[in-house]
């Protein structure tokens, strides 16, 4: 009994995934948690394959973990590197599986430039609002430009990297530079210049505007609501190439393609000579596989007008005529020889009838023709009188003779 008391009197005992929850909630609702800039530097950043953002943020006394999801990651303009002093926002909470507490962030931006940083923004959402930068106002990028125009500072090393990279990846390329502040309260108005005499200057295929990297103040000219506007309304395509990789403008925005850095600036302006020539070469063997059949297809058809042309020409109806004249002439001949030969076997055969019935071949066998004065042929002793003059035709000749006496058979 009394082991039970003591058990009913001990403290209540609670998991860690109680505590933990406990502590969330506390947290949760908090107001000040839920909504809070904390500054601080980075370290420890890194960003794996699932596009989320690690990072910690510390000060001389304490260290605050901290995690950006993809999303997040990519409507944001900056993105910070290790060592920099940043001011992020968003709501503290327990990590339960790792048993700690971070910061889930919304929005980072550098220590120290939240009123530049704000007056970004507006300007973003205005310009943006405006239709400025949306893809469907944007021009292409020509694939392989003649020649190219660089808005830039004449003496930066940013114009030295694009020369340097168009020299490299395709030197017949003509450079035409217009030169600008990129820094400083004139910038804006230089930059703005600089675009409408490249936009007036004949033969621009695309205009490169670029500078190097630096800090917010030193890329502000770039932010310029006049430069923005001017990229926007130039007829010719332009890549904006102004900082580092992670450094991103206003200008970026309206551009019709962001560069990431001067130098990738001009080599997405330009072809790489040994793929330009790769393409020249299977261009010209597809050119002249293609002229070889158009040659063999127009020979085909000239073969096939020339067959129906010669069908149809005067000179080959004369030929067939001809031809058609031939055959009447030998079936024409055909039957005449045909009808000479039936005439020539008739002939005979009257021949052979009147050579049988020939008077003059009885008298070769003895007979004689006898004829009166007048030349009729006694064929009846009524035919002559008695003293009457008649001639005898035999084989050989004739002679005449005198009728003495004459007595009809009975």
């Amino acid at each position: 009994m009394e082991q039970m008391n003591l058990f009913l009197n001990e403290p209540m005992v609670s998991s860690v995934s109680e505590v933990t929850a406990h502590i969330r909630n506390l947290m949760e609702g908090d107001p000040v948690l839920q909504d809070v800039w904390v500054k601080g530097e980075v370290s420890n950043l890194s960003i794996p394959k699932s596009g989320h953002m690690y990072f910690t943020i510390k000060d001389e006394g304490a260290a605050l973990k901290c995690i950006m999801w993809r999303n997040a990651v990519m409507r944001s303009i900056y993105q910070p590197q290790n060592g920099d002093m940043i001011e992020v926002h968003g709501s503290v909470n327990v990590y339960e599986a790792g048993g700690q507490y971070q910061l889930y962030a919304d929005k980072v931006r550098p220590a120290g430039e939240g009123i530049l940083f704000q007056q970004f923004l507006q300007l973003k959402e205005k310009l943006e609002n405006e239709g400025l930068f949306d893809e469907d106002r944007k021009q292409s990028i020509p694939q392989v430009p003649k020649k190219i125009g660089i808005v830039t500072s004449p003496t930066g090393a940013a114009l030295q990297d694009m020369r340097d990279t168009i020299q490299r990846r395709y030197p017949i390329m003509e450079v035409v530079l217009a030169p600008s502040s990129v820094q400083g309260d004139a910038a804006p108005d230089e930059i703005v210049a600089a675009l409408q005499r490249l936009n007036k200057f004949k033969g621009i295929d695309v205009i490169l505007l670029a500078r190097g990297g630096g800090s917010i103040e030193d890329l502000w000219a770039f932010n310029s609501e006049d430069v923005v506007r001017a990229i926007a309304k130039s007829e010719i395509p332009v890549i904006c190439g102004v900082g580092h990789e992670t450094d991103y403008t206003l200008s970026d925005f309206a551009a019709d393609l962001r560069a990431p850095t001067p130098t990738a600036a001009a080599e997405l302006a330009t072809p790489d000579m040994i793929d330009v020539i790769y393409s020249l070469n299977i261009m010209r063997d597809a050119l002249a596989q293609f002229i070889e059949e158009k040659i063999q297809g127009n020979r085909h058809q000239l073969q096939s007008l020339s067959s129906a042309l010669e069908y149809l020409s005067p000179q080959n109806k004369i030929y067939q005529d001809l031809q058609t004249l031939d055959e009447i002439e030998n079936r024409l001949n055909r039957r005449i020889l045909h009808k000479v030969e039936l005439s020539s076997a008739r002939l005979m055969g009257l021949e052979k009838q009147l050579t049988a019935l020939d008077p003059y071949a009885v008298l070769k066998r003895g007979y004689a023709v006898v004829t009166n004065q007048s030349g009729n042929v006694v064929k009846s002793v009524d035919d002559v009188s008695i003293d009457e003059r008649i001639n005898i035709r035999i084989k050989d000749g004739d002679f005449d003779a005198v009728v003495k006496n004459g007595e009809k058979d009975e």
